[in-house]
């Protein structure tokens, strides 16, 4: 498969996956299925890590990938001025703005999961909003979840986004880390190595 081709591949997986991750994120603005002030809001969700990072910025890299494969592989075969070897070689900046993007969203998913969501908690028969657990220790002990009163599953839900967030964000920086793989092989060797030696130059 010449590079242009794999490298479109990527892209259309890439897209999906940004859809999910700002989707994800969406609707973590509506804690266990409901609309609270923004104040009740668990804070890393305010910084938008799968609405930008894993969502805007993995645009503009799914989109080159996509584009690369527009052209005639060989056509360009030995012909400098094409600029298919630059095509591929600029691919690799874009797969890093990708990579930025994702470990964005990673790093905030990590953390989120990590400090648990904000609840209303009630102690010694008063209410308050707060983050009641620490170091991720609701992790391995459920009976934990049941500190936070409002909004009910809000653990759960908070969890579950925010852990295929991390899981979808691992998965675009592995797609874009090899995508760099690829477009070093495709600015050194040619998009198409493979057909290059045919007679007609047909793909």
């Amino acid at each position: 498969m010449c590079s242009g081709g794999f490298a479109k591949c990527l892209g259309i997986t890439l897209m999906p996956l940004s859809i999910v991750c700002v989707l994800c994120n969406i609707l973590l603005f509506f804690p266990g299925g409901k609309t609270l002030e923004s104040q009740y809001i668990t804070e890393e969700v305010w910084y938008f890590g799968g609405i930008l990072g894993s969502g805007v910025l993995m645009i503009f890299p799914a989109l080159v990938f996509l584009g690369l494969k527009n052209n005639d592989c060989c056509g360009c075969c030995g012909n400098e001025s094409c600029g298919r070897r630059f095509a591929m070689l600029s691919s690799i900046l874009f797969a890093a703005v990708g990579v930025i993007g994702a470990g964005y969203s990673v790093a905030i998913s990590a953390v989120a999961i990590n400090r648990g969501p904000e609840c209303l908690v009630v102690v010694n028969n008063t209410s308050t909003w707060t983050y009641p657990f620490s170091d991720g220790d609701y992790l391995s002990d459920s009976d934990l979840w049941s500190r936070c009163t409002e909004p009910v599953g809000v653990v759960s839900w908070n969890l579950s986004l925010f852990s295929v967030l991390l899981v979808m964000g691992l998965i675009q920086m592995a797609l874009c880390a090899v995508q760099v793989v690829n477009g070093l092989l495709g600015a050194l060797c040619g998009d198409c190595c493979g057909c290059c030696g045919g007679s007609d130059g047909a793909v």
